[in-house]
């Protein structure tokens, strides 16, 4: 079984489709609908307002050719000595298999092997704590007491911002 991580490019486009399309339970918390078409369009290209987009990475886990995770990170955001997990998502059949730790460890060596930040960053939708929490917690992260509203089209919740050391 050959394990690949690397940088997805455009013509990844219908690999993370695909992914995205394999756990609609994750689109149906966040964004109140089943994933959309453009969503790994969007994934891929979407920046914050005033952030410079060659610091994001679409970092892809393949295995045997298939994509089975993919993590959006921002180096640099919000500010230089953090990096920002947007999203990390694993393949619906591959739930609970070590497939999203086992890509963590990978973006945690690409931020310390290219960046100087010193924090991991990220943020859990209200919607999906239930879900998202034990996860992150086991990684290290810990809430940091910072919660934001969330608005996704017609969806509104909150969102509660999670950090950990990127070093360690």
């Amino acid at each position: 079984m050959a394990i690949v991580v690397r940088d997805l490019e455009q013509a990844d486009v219908d690999a993370l489709q695909a992914l995205i399309e394999s756990f609609p339970a994750y689109a149906e918390r966040v964004a109140g609908h089943a994933p959309g078409p453009s969503d790994a369009l969007s994934a891929l290209i979407s920046v914050p307002p005033d952030f410079d987009p060659s610091g994001k990475r679409g970092i892809g886990l393949w295995e045997d050719g298939m994509l089975i995770a993919f993590a959006d990170v921002l180096f640099g955001w919000p500010d230089p000595p953090t990096a920002y997990i947007g999203l990390l998502i694993v393949h619906g059949a591959r739930q609970g298999q070590g497939v999203g730790r086992r890509l963590h460890d990978a973006v945690l060596e690409r931020v310390r092997q290219d960046t100087g930040a010193m924090t991991m960053r990220l943020g859990i939708v209200e919607r999906n704590a239930a879900h998202a929490e034990p996860f992150w917690r086991a990684l290290g992260y810990a809430p940091t007491g910072e919660v934001k509203p969330y608005r996704y089209d017609k969806l509104e919740s909150t969102v509660s911002m999670w950090e950990r050391p990127a070093t360690g």
